[in-house]
């Protein structure tokens, strides 16, 4: 038995777990493993897995991950690098351990970490006539840092979170969470053993709601209140692309990173970064354009 870490940019991805006519994250796994000739050749959503395959998350569409992570019976020549021969660069396998023969991924992981990256930029005061109202890094509403953290310290701790989900059972849990800020960005970390469905987006979109003053403080612990909202006041999700899982520890096991596969998975990411910033910088650029013209 072997299990993998996997990192993969979500955006270009229906979900992880394999749906028919759709691109998932797993689909594309599987059939690296169908090109390498480990397993069957399958049908849709019918495609063949190795035995005793497992994945420790299923992240919704749009979500990325650095350390998903997946485990099955698997032959010694069957690398990360190897298994990268297969893969598009917005998948890469990274690390991998060997694992006893009854490891299931999903079911051994004792902590789960997601990061969500709030754009929430500092509020400034324009200091010249370049800085507009128009001002690009002011756009939408002012996330307080400090009503941030008061919120996600209520939220930290054993708490019912059925509110924040749409799961009907099994919504009690044990969270940590924090924020911390890296310019321009609130990067808030929610772990836990295990989360129900949706929840760290709908604990973001909180989260935000009590930062921009929409919300008061007190508003978190009536959303931890078992008792049900009312529809009107209802939490719904912060959008996915942000949201990346970070970190999934298993007890005793020791992922060992390949070189050569990691070597590969910065080069693909520092390319689709690079492609990113570009974009960016177009955008950047038709804005100011167009603010120059307005403000004439």
């Amino acid at each position: 038995m072997r299990a993998f870490r996997v990192a993969y940019d979500g955006r270009e991805f229906a979900g992880f777990q394999r749906q028919p006519r759709a691109s998932t994250v797993e689909g594309t796994l599987l059939e690296a493993l169908a090109e390498h000739g480990h397993l069957q050749r399958g049908d849709g959503p019918t495609h063949a897995t190795p035995s005793r395959y497992a994945a420790a998350g299923r992240t919704d569409a749009g979500v990325s991950a650095v350390a998903q992570t997946v485990s099955f019976e698997a032959p010694e020549w069957l690398t990360p690098r190897a298994f990268n021969g297969q893969l598009p660069g917005s998948i890469r396998v990274w690390a991998a351990a060997d694992v006893p023969e009854r490891f299931h991924a999903t079911h051994d992981a004792i902590r789960r970490t997601y990061r969500y990256f709030l754009y929430a930029p500092r509020d400034r005061t324009p200091s010249s006539s370049t800085e507009r109202g128009h001002d690009r890094e002011r756009t939408g509403l002012t996330v307080d840092d400090d009503r941030v953290y008061d919120a996600l310290a209520r939220l930290s701790g054993t708490h019912d979170v059925r509110n924040l989900t749409s799961d009907d059972e099994g919504t009690e849990r044990r969270i940590r969470a924090t924020a911390t800020r890296k310019g321009a960005f609130l990067v808030i970390e929610v772990s836990a053993g295990g989360f129900p469905r949706a929840f760290v987006r709908r604990l973001v979109r909180l989260v935000r709601m009590v930062g921009t003053g929409t919300a008061e403080p007190s508003f978190v612990d009536r959303v931890l209140d078992p008792e049900p909202l009312p529809g009107d006041q209802g939490v719904g999700p912060a959008p996915p692309e942000p949201l990346v899982l970070w970190d999934v520890k298993y007890e005793d096991v020791s992922f060992a990173v390949d070189d050569e596969a990691a070597t590969s998975a910065l080069d693909a990411f520092g390319e689709r970064y690079r492609t990113a910033r570009r974009s960016a910088a177009v955008t950047d650029a038709i804005l100011g354009r167009i603010e120059d013209r307005v403000c004439e």
